[in-house]
């Protein structure tokens, strides 16, 4: 975890939990956030808790707008926790090449997994057809691409 990010976890929360918080400080500490590059989520939503922020350490500023101040906080803080927090299962692998037979299923839009009968597999491919063929205004490589995966999929199946 960045260690900007561990400070201003931290200095969120005593800042919420101090009987007399010190606003001016808060709004340069968002100011400082909403300047960095560490995430375009993060800067969004100190930008957004900014200005009620600033009215908030006016010496004008009444109890509603410091309470108010108080709960837009929180969409900082929860932008922070979403960076800190551990990201579990396969978020960032990128997914499995698919095999010939499914590049050939994708191609003709059929689903995956199932059994296909022939005149599906033609169907699909008499309707993908419309739009690759060359005197449709497709081309020719597309349509041999297409040709072939219909002619490989009803020789499979």
């Amino acid at each position: 975890m960045d260690p900007h990010i561990r400070h201003w976890k931290g200095a969120i929360a005593r800042f919420c939990a101090a009987p007399d918080p010190d606003y001016s400080e808060m709004a340069r500490m968002i100011a400082e956030i909403a300047t960095t590059d560490i995430d375009e989520t993060l800067r969004h939503a100190a930008a957004q808790v900014l200005p009620i922020l600033r009215q908030a350490a006016l010496k004008s500023a009444d109890r509603c707008t410091r309470s108010m101040a108080l709960r837009r906080l929180g969409i900082v803080s929860d932008a922070l926790h979403m960076l800190s927090a551990p990201q579990f299962g396969r978020r960032g692998l990128t997914p499995k090449a698919l095999t010939q037979e499914e590049r050939y299923r994708q191609l003709l839009g059929l689903p995956f997994g199932r059994r296909l009968a022939a005149t599906e597999v033609h169907q699909a491919f008499k309707r993908a057809a419309k739009t690759v063929h060359p005197d449709g205004g497709g081309n020719g490589p597309a349509f041999l691409e297409l040709a072939a995966a219909r002619d490989a999929l009803i020789k499979h199946h």
